[in-house]
């Protein structure tokens, strides 16, 4: 539907790039997640206590120079003796790079686990899960330690997702040359895995064809990113290694959101190269391109998936607009090639974050509005990906927006039921350019509990 107006988003100001552990005054939690403050600050720690990557200079700098383009502070130091509650204050995130053995003290363990719990973001680079195998908070916050690795050779990553800052720029398969890491256990049921290794794609890997590579959490209060690439120093000069490194930081600090939850048991409605299954209802249509997303031209009209009804279910998308543009995702309406059908007797979750609260982003469109305050906080600007989660479960209607709920409606008119219906992407009109990808979907059980994939 249409809307009125233009989102004004706030841009973090850059700041000066600093050397070393630099004092000023720490900041709150509070200032952490959104209030004043001037600039973001990481902080690189590469202490090791076991092997040494040579790789961790060219590491640092890489870490610098993304700072400059990325808007953060970049300090850099091995002394654990920056781990005070004092010291990390002054912190957006901690990248542990490559880093090895037991590195911090019991002290400065529970400072960092203080930090985290008030809001940190963690970063590990490759032998970061080398580090601290007898420290049960960091294992969890790392998602997994090292068991074993093959000779540095190519392979293919498989990109798992792709609205996450750090994958989003990424072709579906990655093909690069690294130090494969092997892991003593599968983070998958507890993280939310961004990029798997393809195990047949090279020699030595010894994880049975399931091999997160990559993956994000939020953990006990934090936001934490791992990636296992970096052992080499040309893995530094790699600009997608970089930006993958960048999106990741970015999501740790808070400059860049995503639904870090985990994800499994869905199934894909439309997966980048084919639109088996679906039909346009209306006028308009939606373009197709080689880097498997659809575009929204033309309308009104609406692209729904004729297929199968869907019941009690978590749809998931990830969307993006190019501006100030319009679009919608239609649940529980009955079959039709009217899009006006879709209006009368379904529901639409709004995408346009510049109308009155029941009609903008995250609104059940002329119903409900979002949690604005969730909403804003949640919601990457025109330009970078985002992720919706619809939960449909009897006449409740949940909207998830990158991880966090913004909406939780239930139908009371009988002309709308939820309790069978399809699903559809609307194209608004010739001026609105909206993009979807991995349009994905779970069927649940109709008694699912309220907690199930998190409430």
């Amino acid at each position: 539907m249409r809307s009125i107006g233009r989102l004004t988003l706030a841009v973090t100001a850059g700041a000066l790039l600093l050397g070393g552990v630099v004092a000023q005054p720490a900041v709150s939690a509070g200032e952490r997640d959104g209030g004043d403050r001037d600039g973001r600050r990481v902080l690189v720690f590469s202490k090791t206590a076991g092997f040494r990557h040579d790789s961790i200079p060219d590491g640092v700098a890489a870490v610098r120079a993304l700072g400059e383009r990325g808007g953060f502070t970049v300090d850099a130091t091995e002394d654990a003796g920056a781990f005070t509650p004092a010291n990390l204050r002054r912190y957006d995130a901690v990248v542990f790079l490559s880093t090895t053995g037991d590195v911090l003290n019991a002290t400065q363990q529970s400072a960092f686990e203080g930090y985290i719990r008030r809001g940190g973001g963690y970063v590990g680079v490759h032998a970061a899960a080398d580090t601290e195998y007898d420290w049960a908070f960091y294992g969890g916050l790392a998602g997994a330690y090292f068991q074993s690795h093959p000779a540095i050779q190519p392979a293919e990553v498989e990109v798992e997702d792709r609205a996450h800052p750090a994958t989003s720029g990424l072709a579906r398969t990655w093909n690069r040359t690294d130090e494969w890491y092997d892991y003593r256990s599968n983070p998958r049921e507890r993280a939310h895995v961004l990029a798997s290794l393809d195990e047949s794609s090279y020699s030595g890997g010894t994880m049975h064809g399931d091999h997160p590579i990559a993956w994000c959490q939020t953990y006990q209060g934090g936001r934490a990113f791992y990636t296992g690439g970096g052992h080499t120093k040309e893995s530094f000069a790699e600009p997608e290694f970089r930006e993958h490194l960048l999106g990741g930081i970015r999501y740790a600090i808070g400059d860049a959101q995503a639904d870090c939850r985990p994800e499994n048991g869905y199934r894909p409605l439309f997966d980048g190269t084919s639109l088996d299954g679906w039909r346009q209802a209306g006028p308009g249509s939606f373009t197709l391109s080689d880097d498997g997303t659809i575009t929204s031209s033309g309308g009104m009209g609406m692209l729904w998936y004729a297929a199968s009804g869907f019941s009690s279910y978590s749809l998931k998308l990830d969307w993006r607009m190019a501006g100030d543009d319009n679009s919608g995702v239609f649940v529980g309406f009955p079959p039709s090639d009217d899009p006006w059908s879709a209006v009368n007797n379904g529901y639409e979750i709004q995408i346009d974050a510049t109308d009155v609260p029941e009609k903008t982003t995250g609104s059940v469109y002329g119903f409900r509005s979002a949690d604005l305050r969730k909403r804003d906080r949640a919601l990457n600007p025109p330009g970078e990906w985002n992720t919706y989660e619809i939960r449909v479960e009897g006449e409740r209607l949940r909207v998830w927006l990158n991880g966090v709920k913004i909406n939780d409606f239930t139908n009371t008119d009988p002309a709308r039921s939820l309790r069978d219906g399809h699903v559809g992407i609307q194209n608004h009109g010739a001026e609105d350019q909206v993009s979807f990808r991995d349009i994905r979907i779970k069927e649940l059980p109709a008694t699912a509990s309220r907690g199930s994939q998190g409430d």
